[in-house]
């Protein structure tokens, strides 16, 4: 199946047709209608929207675009060809309809649809968003024409959040940017739409995105679900190569088969990264430091281990295993940099009781026991507190991981590490 009929709801997206577009552009009529046009190397741009900077300036946005999208999708620019796109950008859809711009071949859409090489968006209230959904549809339309195809929708998606999402400052754009603030990305709200997803009990699966069907609507917060999918995917290093190797694969009816055997040695690896990056996700995010650092578990020697902590990643292994129905003693010791500052805090496992996260003190030393088998929520997102000394008493035997409590968006200002001591107990827990 080379192209997949969408029709989306919200940021209503079109995919490539299999016809060229419906829009034959009479200049005469155009201009009688109050729309104007500029252009660049990529881009020629119509709109009824008065000249201003954060208009004017898209085209040159969409040219960096361009370059960046050929070095993510591994193209040359010469490839793409004398490759351009005609978007229409929208105050007054009638307007664009009388000047044949917005022909009545195009289903309904509330803010955005791509035609092959053709956009058009619907203004939006902020300068960002207004970007955001260009580049946005650039993506659909890149991919369409040079790739000759986008994927599955949770792919196809999740792509083309990943790359919109994006900084503008002093000329210069960077796509597949992690926004520090929430005044970066002014109307995006994709963390925002995860985690009132989650409060509300709908958190998305992984199996559940991928099962997102070719034709229907899309709910808004899934958009929000596809950029998180595709951000983990692209930012963890364990990950990223077999992310990319999909992009080989949009045109494929096999393609969701093809990801699930490139992800199969990991797979139960993956289901808890998803859930502890979606259940922690915020401004900032340090998704490669933030990233479970994975590996097995070994018996006990004589009833005791070591592990090292450090403080600037969030769950490590232990490297060992503990067995259901016995108890262990864990006592960490060394001191820490939290936060380096300024203010930085020196302490110990316990962590600084002037300062919570997720009510509990920030920098304490936490733990949790991973089952073998997945688990239908992962045994990460409900870690026991050790702090300095604590005894662990399994239900379910698996490998001992152990992290500080901090949020994923501080990891890189922390300094130093935990030495913690395994003590199997005797007798029954």
């Amino acid at each position: 199946m080379r192209n997949w009929p969408i029709i989306f709801a919200i940021m209503l997206i079109g995919r490539s047709l299999g016809a060229a577009s419906p829009v034959t552009i009479d200049e005469s009529l155009v201009r009688a209608a109050g729309i104007r046009s500029t252009a660049s190397q990529h881009l020629t741009l119509y709109t009824d929207l008065p000249a201003s900077p954060a208009i004017d300036e898209l085209p040159a946005v969409f040219d960096q675009a361009f370059g960046q999208w050929c070095t993510f999708f591994a193209k040359r620019p010469a490839d793409a060809g004398a490759w351009r796109v005609r978007a229409f950008l929208m105050l007054d859809r009638q307007r664009f309809a009388q000047a044949g711009l917005l022909p009545g071949a195009l289903p309904s859409f509330r803010n955005g649809f791509a035609w092959d090489a053709d956009v058009w968006i619907v203004e939006q209230p902020a300068d960002y968003y207004r970007r955001h959904l260009l580049l946005h549809e650039g993506t659909h339309a890149f991919m369409n024409t040079v790739l000759g195809n986008c994927g599955p929708p949770w792919f196809m998606e999740g792509v083309a959040e990943l790359l919109a999402t994006h900084r503008w400052v002093d000329g210069r754009l960077t796509l597949g940017y992690f926004p520090k603030t929430r005044e970066e990305v002014d109307h995006w709200g994709r963390i925002k739409l995860v985690r009132e997803s989650i409060a509300s009990g709908r958190r998305q699966s992984i199996d559940e995105l991928m099962a997102l069907k070719p034709q229907g609507q899309l709910e808004n917060d899934v958009y929000g679900w596809c950029w998180a999918l595709a951000t983990l995917l692209d930012a963890a290093p364990r990950y990223h190569d077999r992310f990319r190797a999909q992009l080989a694969d949009v045109t494929r009816d096999d393609f969701n088969r093809r990801f699930r055997e490139r992800f199969a040695s990991d797979w139960h690896d993956l289901l808890d990264d998803w859930q502890v990056f979606s259940s922690t996700l915020v401004y900032g995010d340090d998704v490669r430091r933030a990233a479970i650092d994975f590996g097995p578990g070994k018996p006990l020697v004589g009833g005791r281990g070591e592990a090292n902590v450090v403080v600037d990643r969030l769950w490590q292994t232990g490297g060992v295993r503990l067995e259901a129905g016995r108890r262990y003693q864990l006592r960490a010791s060394g001191r820490f940099t939290l936060r380096a500052g300024p203010p930085a805090w020196a302490c110990e496992a316990n962590g600084v009781s002037i300062h919570y996260h997720d009510a509990r003190p920030l920098g304490m030393l936490l733990a949790v026991v991973r089952p073998d088998a997945a688990t239908a929520q992962s045994a990460f997102l409900d870690p026991q507190p050790v702090g300095l000394e604590a005894v662990v008493a399994p239900k379910t035997s698996g490998t001992l991981y152990l992290g500080v409590n901090d949020s994923p968006a501080d990891l890189d200002q922390h300094q130093g590490s935990v030495r913690v001591e395994i003590i199997e107990l005797p007798g029954p827990p």
